[in-house]
């Protein structure tokens, strides 16, 4: 749990970003995954879907150092609704601590209760590496999720040798929002309220975010 408590505390308030954000528009740049990562195999594909989908949501970075978990919250339900709760609130509905938000189920049971809605449920994904059956789900419920107006909330763990660009040089323990994804790639645009050098809202390869859930979960 110490753990992390230190790994959420590293990133760099920068001050709030809180204006709607369209990460379509942004100039596409992919972070090159490690070899074991791109050396896997794609996940099933989903007919009938379209190449790109990306939410429209109002971020902010997180305010303290353990926040992660409502920050990463709060972005899910903007994707949703403009009545978008403080993270200060979602950290008291969630339980935080100061050693962070223990479980993704804790997400899911606040992303229902606050959206008026049942769609959402806690994936967990035990194995690390991930199994093609968890990569297959994970890959479904991105592209269901999205085109139905659903963020998602991911729980992960992310080692040094698999970092998101800016992460510092030690096992990260975090929550972050998938906002989209494009298949002609194979790649999910995230919304990262550490903003670990900077970096809010970027691509990963679908490989990379599924990788970096175990032994986690998500809540889609």
């Amino acid at each position: 749990m110490r753990l992390k408590a230190l790994a959420c505390a590293a990133l760099v308030l920068s001050g709030l970003v809180t204006t709607p954000l369209v990460a379509a528009a942004d100039t596409k740049f992919v972070v090159t995954p490690p070899d074991f990562v791109r050396a896997m195999p794609a996940p099933a594909k989903v007919e009938g879907v379209s190449t790109m989908a990306v939410l429209n949501i109002s971020y902010q970075v997180q305010q303290t150092g353990y926040w992660c978990g409502p920050a990463a919250t709060r972005i899910a339900i903007s994707a949703r609704t403009g009545n978008i709760p403080s993270q200060a609130t979602l950290a008291a509905q969630l339980g935080t601590t100061q050693n962070g938000t223990d479980y993704i189920g804790q997400v899911t049971r606040v992303l229902n209760a606050d959206l008026g809605t049942g769609w959402y449920e806690t994936k967990n994904m035990p194995n690390d590496p991930p199994t093609q059956a968890q990569r297959d789900l994970l890959w479904r419920d991105v592209v269901l999720d999205i085109n139905n107006g659903w963020a998602i909330v991911a729980n992960i763990v992310a080692p040094p040798n698999n970092h998101p660009p800016g992460y510092p040089n030690y096992t990260i323990y975090h929550y972050f929002t998938v906002i989209g994804y494009d298949s002609s790639d194979m790649t999910v645009k995230i919304a990262d309220p550490a903003s670990f050098g900077g970096h809010q809202i970027y691509w990963l390869t679908f490989n990379q975010l599924a990788t970096l859930i175990p032994p986690k979960g998500y809540s889609a």
